[in-house]
């Protein structure tokens, strides 16, 4: 097959397969998959909304909160509204280019999602370890630093994604089994050998993955030491609580993640439906929770909406 030919085959559009075995439960899968996504939106604005009105939520711990959120907000909405389309209309076709958009969205603001996990966990081992700094450390300058860092990181890393996968020749089915564009789920209809790619990007994904995850508990370990030594119960007790909402989202997050990476390195045999569907889950459940679990939990928040819903109910 001539260049041509090569070239005109990987222009042409790709067709998702959704949730391979599942076709008939698409639907039904699509309804809580769109309640998630509605929650996400309204609690990630919400939290924009509310940080960026009140002056005296100008601080680090809701600075990296509204990172946080934008980034949930570009994540869901690169995958979900796509998605629903595919579940409730039965719109599976895809162009080329919005396929390399969307997978290139996908894995960056995953990157950067892991990235100011790390950022919260930071800010927390200073507010709580040393409490007197806070503020003198963790400066405006030093978080915007901090967080033009983890987009740098994530844009680096994740752009050479579809530049690599412009180049290859697709000369097979150009049928795609996922619900999106998941860099392996295309990869595998190339008909070169790709075994330098898939190493580039399972590599990039170990090492940030993991960079982020032993400092994060790092953070935490220290974060706990210190906790259990308030001469307060109840004051230790609180931290605990809120170290512990914060650790299970995390745990959400990375779990779902480290998964769906070793079934591309060794679960061959892993059910498809399944990893699918963890596949599905890293991407829907954290931007899902963390306005719950960063937002109503938080005191200074919650009690800002509570009072402007009753002023406006007024």
């Amino acid at each position: 097959m001539g260049p041509a030919n090569k070239s005109q085959i990987s222009s042409n559009n790709f067709s998702l397969l959704g949730i391979p075995g599942l076709e008939h439960l698409h639907v039904w899968i699509g309804i809580p998959f769109c309640s998630m996504y509605l929650v996400a939106v309204v609690g990630n604005v919400t939290i924009l909304a509310v940080v960026r009105t009140e002056r005296s939520l100008h601080e680090p711990m809701f600075l990296f909160l509204c990172m946080l959120s934008v980034t949930d907000l570009v994540l869901s909405t690169s995958t979900l509204p796509r998605m629903l389309c595919l579940f409730w209309l039965g719109a599976r076709d895809i162009a080329f280019d919005a396929c390399l958009a969307q997978m290139f969205f996908i894995h960056s603001f995953t990157a950067m999602e892991s990235g100011f996990f790390l950022a919260m966990a930071i800010d927390r081992y200073v507010a709580i370890c040393h409490p007197l700094r806070h503020t003198t450390i963790l400066t405006h300058a030093r978080i915007a630093k901090m967080g033009a860092s983890v987009v740098l990181r994530g844009v680096a890393f994740f752009s050479p994604h579809p530049i690599l996968l412009r180049q290859l020749p697709y000369c097979r089915t150009r049928i795609i089994a996922h619900t999106y564009c998941e860099f392996m789920a295309v990869v595998k209809l190339a008909c070169v050998d790709t075994g330098a790619t898939k190493r580039y990007s399972l590599s990039v994904a170990s090492v940030i993955g993991s960079c982020d995850g032993f400092f994060i508990v790092i953070s935490y370990v220290l974060i706990l030491r210190a906790v259990f030594h308030l001469p307060s119960r109840e004051a230790s007790f609180k931290a605990l609580g809120t170290c512990g909402s914060h650790i299970c989202v995390i745990l959400v997050f990375y779990s779902t993640a480290v998964f769906t990476f070793l079934t591309h390195r060794f679960g061959h045999n892993v059910v498809p439906q399944i990893h699918i569907f963890i596949a599905n889950m890293y991407l829907l459940v954290p931007p899902f929770l963390n306005p719950i679990v960063y937002g109503i939990r938080t005191k200074k928040i919650r009690d800002y909406v509570l009072s402007s819903l009753k002023v406006k109910a007024a």
